[in-house]
């Protein structure tokens, strides 16, 4: 279904959905619930088929939308708690422990609103080259390399290039892409983080859609890992087309969103806790 707008998470899709459809019609093809993890709401959606993927304008697979507290930062009393509910959805959505995993951190480290994923890498432990060099000592770890992407203005390289190269050489069994999203309700602005093992299309949330990275693209099962940071301001008012709008405090709220992210993927991948993570890093 077009809503005349963008958004990248799914869960608001449904809900648009059947707020345009009425309280008579049902949605084939979703499944959708809600849960409570470490005291935190979670949307979860799951599209099963074609015509439930038609009706979202999303791709067939699973939907986990985690709402944080007002506050979420590290000195906060909720970020471990945030930390682990993140931990769990990213998951959910890998279904095994992987024992290699490349990380791609996506967006323009230079426009705070699409920092998301430089930012998340700067709190992501890489560990490929020492598990190779010291083995013994990091037994324990498993074996996670990471690159930056940049936009394709800046590097005249498309993201889904640049991965599918280290994927092919690196033969990761997992990868997993932060990217910053578009929303389409205010009040989840800055607020949630969806996690999805369907991939993503980097640039879609604002209209600049780039070769999606999926497992169907990389070879290799794919999470993407997102929060809103913009909003399509036509959902704001008439005449404001075209204009996407962010948060007077993106640049604080980003980087605690980055910090929540890039621990919870130690905290998967490696199984280690916040404690070590903040000595390691």
């Amino acid at each position: 279904m077009d809503f005349g707008f963008r958004t990248d998470l799914a869960s608001e899709a449904q809900r648009l959905w059947e707020r345009s459809a009425g309280e008579t019609s049902a949605l084939s093809g979703v499944r959708a619930w809600e849960e409570r993890l470490f005291d935190f709401d979670v949307s979860a959606v799951e599209i099963l088929d074609s015509e439930g993927s038609r009706a979202l304008g999303k791709p067939v697979g699973k939907y986990f939308t985690l709402e944080l507290p007002q506050s979420f930062e590290r000195s906060g009393e909720r970020f471990a708690d945030c930390v682990h509910a993140a931990a769990e959805l990213l998951s959910r959505c890998a279904e095994t422990r992987p024992q290699s995993a490349l990380v791609a951190a996506l967006g323009n480290p230079d426009i705070t609103p699409d920092a998301l994923g430089s930012l998340t890498a700067g709190y992501t432990l890489v560990t490929r080259h020492m598990k190779e060099k010291l083995p013994r000592d990091f037994a324990v770890f498993s074996s996670l390399a990471l690159c930056r992407t940049g936009v394709l203005g800046t590097s005249g390289i498309e993201s889904a290039a640049h991965i599918r190269l280290l994927a092919d050489s690196l033969h990761p069994e997992l990868v997993i892409v932060v990217d910053a999203l578009a929303g389409a309700e205010s009040e989840r602005l800055c607020r949630t983080v969806q996690f999805t093992n369907t991939g993503i299309s980097p640039g879609s949330g604002v209209g600049n859609d780039r070769e999606e990275l999926s497992e169907k693209s990389l070879g290799v099962p794919v999470v993407a890992v997102g929060m809103p940071t913009v909003i399509d301001a036509g959902r704001l008012g008439s005449g404001m087309g075209g204009m996407f709008v962010t948060p007077r405090n993106i640049d604080a709220v980003v980087r605690s969103a980055a910090k929540i992210i890039g621990y919870a993927i130690n905290v998967a991948v490696h199984d280690i806790c916040v404690e070590d993570i903040d000595m390691l890093l």
